[in-house]
């Protein structure tokens, strides 16, 4: 499959940090430059398809990118194969290309980001899964400007 990288065509990509309960969403910016946080979904919620198919639709997004996670050693267990099958779902239910990105540490890393701003415990719950999104988002921008000749 060949892959147009960030910054040569105009549309957003949509980052996505799934989890078992709530799902954080990124946005890029229109070059593919930087990613910013954009919302937290509730998974348990019926209406969930409808929703990021909402924030695909309103962001003139081109491109998903999933986080996916992965153990230390590169092993894929239960919580990328949710990933997987939730990459599966976004692309045949709302037909937009998808790609996966290693999200290894990004929850943590929003966490951490989140604690030294002395953000408060109930807003953080609230934004952590944004954040790790824009996380994993901005890397995976930053790998594909690198890559490019």
């Amino acid at each position: 499959m060949t892959i147009t990288p960030p910054g040569t065509s105009s549309g957003r990509i949509l980052g996505i940090d799934p989890g078992e309960r709530r799902v954080g969403l990124a946005l890029s910016d229109p070059l593919g430059i930087i990613a910013q946080p954009l919302a937290v979904l509730d998974r348990r919620r019926g209406d969930f398809l409808e929703r990021l198919r909402a924030a695909l639709d309103d962001n003139e997004v081109t491109r998903v990118v999933i986080g996916l996670p992965v153990s230390l050693s590169g092993h894929e267990g239960a919580a990328a194969r949710r990933a997987r099958a939730l990459g599966e779902t976004v692309a045949t239910e709302i037909q937009i290309p998808v790609e996966f990105h290693d999200e290894r540490f990004t929850t943590t890393l929003a966490e951490s980001a989140l604690l030294e701003g002395d953000v408060r415990r109930h807003t953080r719950r609230a934004v952590r899964d944004k954040v790790a999104a824009a996380l994993m988002l901005q890397g995976y921008l930053d790998g594909a400007r690198r890559e490019r000749p």
